[in-house]
């Protein structure tokens, strides 16, 4: 499995009527792999929390067949162990590269339940790479670089998704990583200085719009081509914000609406983004039909 470059976490596109939108998702992976991604399914941006159990394997199945060479990862994480064992048996079985897998939410679980909730998942799929997700502001609980060193003990953790958001915590991961594991950065607008400290790649939200000119941002960043990747992240960073507007996936939908990709619906909890949000968002993206 690769782990370095750019990994995209893939928007879900729904019908209307809320259900899940084959062609449109077929259409977006196509556009994010032919960009020079690599896929994730079923995160957070994919609104996997509200994905029904009956809809998760043909989300799989199609990024498996669009993804020509890239990567696909697919997202297994639970709160609940043995759902989240199940799910990333099941991403094995049909043929994912890895898992991702949040750390476990609401419960709370201390330093060594997370090890035994990792441990008990990388059981249920032996042999497949586990990327950790990290991600504070979702989860209530943040895997400091201490709680994530009892995790790379286990050989099926390769990398960590660090979406913390501070980049102290960020450099000394990278400081202490071990030989054989990666790390990547969480957050696009973080991308070039977490790369600079010893990420060694991005899981990002605006490669859905712009494959393409993020790839090559993470590109100059990891060939050292600083003055460039500077300069390509500032002429970025506006969409880059706008697209955290409000909860994401939320103005990402939007974004992909403009750009004609697939429609903006969203399932509850979340509701569709306010006039504003939409407003800055059509004066930063390429008009509709500029984008392959």
């Amino acid at each position: 499995m690769t782990l370095t470059g750019l990994f995209v976490a893939l928007a879900t596109p729904f019908t209307p009527a809320g259900d899940v939108d084959q062609p449109a998702y077929r259409r977006l992976v196509r556009h994010v792999a032919g960009g020079g991604a690599h896929l994730v399914v079923l995160g957070t941006t994919g609104e996997a929390p509200t994905i029904l159990d009956d809809e998760r394997d043909a989300l799989v199945d199609i990024t498996l067949e669009e993804a020509g060479s890239a990567t696909v990862i697919v997202g297994t994480g639970s709160n609940a162990t043995r759902q989240a064992a199940a799910w990333t048996r099941r991403a094995q079985a049909q043929g994912a590269h890895g898992a991702l897998v949040v750390t476990p939410y609401y419960n709370k679980p201390t330093p060594e339940g997370i090890r035994a909730h990792f441990e008990a998942v990388a059981e249920a799929a032996p042999g497949l790479p586990l990327v950790v997700y990290n991600v504070p502001g979702r989860t209530g609980l943040n895997l400091t670089p201490q709680a994530l060193a009892r995790l790379w003990e286990n050989p099926q953790v390769a990398a960590v998704k660090e979406s913390s958001g501070n980049l102290a915590q960020i450099a000394e991961i990278a400081r202490t990583l071990p030989e054989g594991k990666a790390l990547l950065a969480g957050d696009d607008n973080l991308a070039v200085a977490s790369i600079a400290v010893g990420a060694s790649g991005l899981v990002s939200v605006l490669g859905n719009v712009l494959p393409r000119e993020t790839a090559r941002l993470v590109k100059l960043a990891l060939d050292g081509r600083r003055a460039e990747a500077i300069a390509l992240h500032q002429q970025l960073l506006p969409l880059m914000d706008a697209l955290f507007l409000e909860s994401n996936p939320i103005p990402l939908k939007a974004a992909l609406e403009l750009l004609g990709l697939c429609g903006p619906t969203l399932r509850l909890p979340l509701v569709p983004a306010a006039p504003a949000t939409r407003a800055r968002l059509a004066e930063l993206l390429p008009r509709r039909g500029e984008v392959a």
